[in-house]
């Protein structure tokens, strides 16, 4: 049987490349676009597929572990601004994100097979979701890595609320969140916000001998265990449900469309002084 044939169960994906590895290990990769290394964003379909993706690996029999990770010059570079202006401008493109937001984040919770991510370079918007609710994360030294909600003028829902206080504690959650620090792959394993860090040209290696060590353990004890701990964030569920639903209110107000111009404009935002809440 060939790649291609065992790779059946996914073939609705386009943007999302998925290749399998010996011993059960599934690589999904969010690819550059072109030729150029340009990061890849979450535009309306990658958004989709994101979502989508875990509930397709949950049930693959041939899938013990998935390596999660970047193509080109990072992990990932965000949400399309395209998509963000949709959404501003669109209350059913608003809901369908919404959705799809908050199924990305239970999705990778509720999967069964243990998840560990690669970031190198910027990581940034959806795709860090994945990072940094995989089971084990691993960044490179200098990788970078942003929560770029309130850059943009929205909350900061997503991923943040639900592990952010967990894995690195309130006072850094806050600090990085609120002020939209980066963060390096260096900062992150020191604070706790990631598993491990090493140099990014053994970043790959690291990440599949770690899968490969999972992909050999008993797959009941662990894959029972990734859920009874995962219980920490399914406890946080309505902290999560409260973020998401503040970010997309976002969507709908005035801030959010100074931060994409200033976005589109390369120069910092101007928003306004007040706010009504």
């Amino acid at each position: 049987m060939s790649q291609d044939d065992t790779l059946a169960h996914y073939a609705r994906y386009q943007s999302l490349k998925l290749r399998r590895h010996p011993e059960g290990v599934l690589e999904l990769i969010m690819g550059a676009k072109d030729a150029s290394g340009k990061l890849s964003t979450a535009d309306h379909r990658m958004h989709r597929e994101l979502a989508d993706i875990w509930r397709d690996i949950d049930t693959d029999p041939l899938t013990r572990v998935v390596v999660i990770r970047g193509e080109g010059k990072g992990f990932s570079g965000g949400g399309d601004l395209d998509l963000v202006e949709d959404m501003a401008d669109s209350f059913e493109v608003r809901s369908r994100v919404w959705r799809e937001a908050r199924d990305l984040v239970y999705n990778i919770i509720n999967c069964s097979k243990p998840v560990v991510s690669a970031m190198h370079g910027a990581a940034v918007g959806a795709g860090l979701v994945a990072g940094l609710l995989a089971d084990i994360s691993i960044a490179a030294r200098d990788a970078r890595i942003i929560d770029g909600h309130t850059r943009l003028g929205v909350a900061a829902g997503d991923h943040a609320a639900i592990v952010w206080p967990l894995l690195c504690g309130m006072a850094k959650a806050k600090y990085y969140l609120l002020l939209c620090e980066t963060v390096s792959g260096e900062e992150a394993e020191r604070i706790g916000l990631v598993s491990l860090c090493v140099e990014e040209p053994e970043l790959v290696e690291r990440a599949f001998e770690v899968a490969q060590r999972l992909a050999r353990g008993s797959q009941t004890a662990i894959r029972w265990t990734k859920y009874a701990l995962n219980n920490w964030l399914r406890q946080a569920g309505p902290t999560f449900d409260t973020s998401l639903a503040l970010e997309f209110m976002g969507f709908s107000g005035p801030d959010v469309r100074e931060g994409l111009s200033s976005l589109r404009e390369r120069r910092a935002p101007n928003f306004a002084p007040d706010a009504p809440f």
